[in-house]
């Protein structure tokens, strides 16, 4: 099993912010769905004031390729996101487009 780190802002307006947690209580069905048909186990974010931090852990059916394709070809997938751009703000370093940004480990105690 494989584990990925992203990161990610959220517009720094307490509103928002609220709103974006509360869709998080709910996720979509069609949503949980895609993410666990891609490969992926398990999926936790967490927040602390505007900046997320996503720890996917995945099996060895999961790939970054096919589950962009995944998500491109599903209507819903594009609806959720879509939507979840208007809380959502690139990192300052963030190339156009980019959203999620894969972080690099740099320490682990074993």
């Amino acid at each position: 099993m494989n584990r990925y780190c992203f990161a990610l802002d959220l517009k720094d307006d307490p509103k928002l912010i609220t709103e974006y947690e509360n869709y998080h209580k709910e996720v979509w069905t069609e949503i949980k769905e895609s993410i666990i048909n891609s490969g992926i186990e398990n999926m936790e974010i967490y927040r602390i004031g505007n900046r997320l931090f996503m720890i996917m852990n995945v099996n060895d059916s999961f790939s970054f390729e096919r589950k962009s394709k995944m998500d491109l070809s599903n209507p819903k997938v594009q609806e959720w996101e879509k939507l979840m751009w208007k809380y959502q703000q690139a990192l300052p370093y963030a190339k156009e487009g980019e959203k999620w940004m894969l972080m690099d480990k740099i320490f682990e105690l074993n």
